[in-house]
């Protein structure tokens, strides 16, 4: 007859993490071997400083509080209900334990010999990197002591096998290059590549580096036009440089280098500069072969779109692709680059649709030329689904008396995007930051204006406009101007330095996103109430507190939350660990966004805590572990104790 209280334990363990990543055999004989412990409110199980004893915990039933000992106070750092872990030091390391563990109630535990459990380790690594991703919260918050968290740790088969992540792999290089010196006739290349039935032959010099590449596409736009004779040199129609590459190369890189340059041939050689030799070449029709709904492929359905509705459906199809990468947990940078680039595709196009549209219908188009500027999210480079637009435009300064019809036809142009973008399912944006508003359709001079005003005098209009827009990122058009409205910031802030202690109190508005017994803090009212609000939360409080520490450090050129994360961590070693943290807890919150928005069909701002696993519990709230700890730090670089 089976023992039924092993029986009843198996029962228990086989819902909660990690132990639903055993066999059964395997959880089965963990079943046999378990202690059951009880413990009286206010008893202790072990006490911080206590060396390490012989068993881990799983709560069966009741409440155990873990707590920090400091100067006779207690700390709450986490409380454990059913199916929780923890006690997992001695199984980690040999030092005594970090916080004490006390029932808050009456409490029915199950407790395992490590000993015992070891073996269970070396033969599964994923119950080895969930207790490593558990220990992090259990050691009291101790910076990078787990690798990143996972989010699928717990299925093996997440989508179709047609979702096969190739992304990763690396391509066949074994082709040998077509080559040829720059003196070259056209007809003499045209003769070698089609003799060697290639679409691209690169031009060499006598060390065999790369001086530049001649295409199909050159054939056909220079040769045949009538541009140059079959008898002028190669050199005439290559272009030049040449994309190179390293040999150690993704799918993943190549599809980056491809959409970044908007090109179909990379150039391989021996150390991934045009200062080596050249040994392979690498086109789109290679992508093609090992993977169909490629992001250049998107790229170039974008450009042939003619209107918002087409652009829509290929940003729908980009949202396939995003779904196959979140779930194969493919590198949330990979992500962002991506899709960015695909949003950026899409706006380029739009713009380019208006202003043909605008051309037909006759308007004149001032000599002055234009930066369409994105901001918020996507001018962060983190918009991995469609939400609503936030953009500006900027023109360049004209004489007074051509002000007024330069200012006219961009915000006709604007008003034309802005519409375009509603129909590609970026819906407007209702607090009306969009460059189609009078108000955000500025020249250069005006928006210099406006930053100096905003900074000089940060009333909280000014703040709340400076988190918006302090994210601008240049999209379309003469971008230079951005980068001279960027240095203009800079040079302001030198003068106003109130500014960020204003910009930092702005970020201290959302607390952290724990209660005091660290569950998740959800809306009280309204249309998401009991849901809670990863953007506000968790996601914006990381965000303002890298927006103002770069403005601080004066690092420009880069708006994305993780990188600039990174970059502060280079630039400010003694945090180090802490940024590193923030941009590891930022990675896994945009990609549990956008899972939920996936699988809702919605933004996946919103959701409800309780319908989420214990593991995505767990990986959510030790993401939300450096927000007060870089809330601390605001509070004092920036002296905000002392400002009204």
């Amino acid at each position: 007859m089976e023992n039924t209280i092993p029986r009843r334990i198996y029962d228990f363990l086989k819902e909660y993490p990690p132990f639903n990543l055993l066999g059964k055999e395997l959880l089965m004989n963990v079943s046999e071997n378990i202690v059951v412990q009880y413990l009286k409110p206010g008893e202790y199980l072990f006490r911080q400083g206590d060396q390490p004893g012989k068993f881990i915990y799983i709560v069966r039933e009741g409440a155990v509080q873990l707590f920090r000992e400091e100067d006779g106070n207690k700390l709450l750092i986490e409380q454990c209900d059913e199916g929780d872990i923890f006690g997992i030091r001695p199984l980690i390391v040999s030092e005594p334990y970090a916080l004490s563990a006390a029932a808050s109630e009456e409490s029915l535990l199950y407790a395992i010999n490590v000993e015992g459990f070891r073996h269970v380790l070396e033969t599964n690594p994923k119950v080895a990197f969930y207790l490593a991703t558990t220990f992090a919260a259990d050691a009291g918050n101790q910076y990078r002591t787990a690798p990143k968290p996972r989010l699928f740790l717990d299925r093996e088969n997440i989508i179709d096998s047609h979702f096969a992540l190739v992304e990763v792999q690396s391509l066949d290089k074994s082709k040998s290059p077509v080559t040829c010196p720059p003196s070259t006739v056209i007809s003499r290349a045209a003769a070698i590549m089609s003799n060697k039935e290639v679409g691209s032959i690169i031009v060499v010099d006598e060390r065999n580096h790369p001086l530049g590449i001649v295409t199909d596409k050159d054939f056909r736009k220079k040769v045949v036009t009538g541009l140059y004779s079959l008898t002028a040199s190669v050199a005439d129609i290559m272009s030049s440089p040449v994309i190179t590459i390293h040999p150690a190369i993704t799918v993943a890189d190549v599809q980056i280098e491809m959409i970044k340059h908007r090109i179909n041939h990379l150039c391989i050689t021996e150390d991934g500069t045009a200062n080596a030799p050249v040994i392979g070449v690498i086109s789109e029709h290679d992508l093609l072969v090992v993977q169909g709904n490629n992001p250049a492929k998107l790229i170039k359905e974008i450009m042939r779109c003619q209107d918002g509705a087409s652009l829509g459906k290929v940003r729908e199809q980009a949202e396939l692709l995003l779904q196959k990468y979140i779930y194969q947990e493919v590198a949330i940078s990979y992500i962002a680059t991506i899709m960015t680039e695909i949003n950026d595709a899409i706006i380029n196009r739009v713009l380019d649709l208006c202003l043909q549209a605008m051309e037909m219908e006759n308007l004149e188009r001032p000599s002055a030329r234009f930066c369409w500027l994105a901001l918020g999210s996507e001018g962060r480079g983190e918009q991995l689904l469609r939400t609503d637009q936030d953009n500006a435009l900027i023109f360049e300064d004209v004489p007074e008396e051509d002000y007024e019809k330069t200012k006219d036809f961009y915000l006709a142009l604007a008003k034309k995007a802005t519409a375009m973008l509603n129909d590609c399912g970026f819906d407007y944006c209702p607090g009306d930051m969009m460059a189609s508003n009078p108000s955000w359709c500025l020249s250069l001079s005006e928006w210099k204006d406006q930053f100096s005003a905003w900074i000089l005098e940060p009333t909280p209009k000014a703040v709340m406009h400076s988190t918006i827009f302090f994210d601008y990122r240049p999209v379309y058009g003469l971008k230079t101007m951005a980068e001279e409205l960027t240095e203009h910031i800079f040079g302001a802030l030198t003068h106003q330095t109130i500014f960020l202690a204003f910009l930092a109190k702005d970020a201290l508005q959302n607390p952290p996103p724990l209660t005091f017994f660290r569950n998740f803090v959800v809306e009280s009212s309204g249309e998401h109430k009991d849901e809670f609000d990863i953007k506000a939360r968790a996601m914006m409080p990381l965000a303002d507190a890298a927006r103002v520490l770069v403005l601080e450090s004066r690092i420009g050129k880069v708006n994305n939350t993780f990188r600039r994360f990174e970059k502060l961590a280079e630039h400010d070693p003694v945090h180090k660990e802490l940024y590193e943290q923030a941009a590891d807890a930022y990675e896994i919150l945009m990609r549990y966004r956008a899972l939920q928005g996936l699988r809702n069909k919605d933004s996946g701002r919103y959701f409800n805590p309780s319908e989420l696993s214990k593991m995505e519990r767990l990986n959510l709230r030790n993401s939300f572990n450096p927000i007060k700890d870089l809330q601390s730090l605001l509070t004092l670089r920036f002296q905000l104790a002392f400002l009204r």
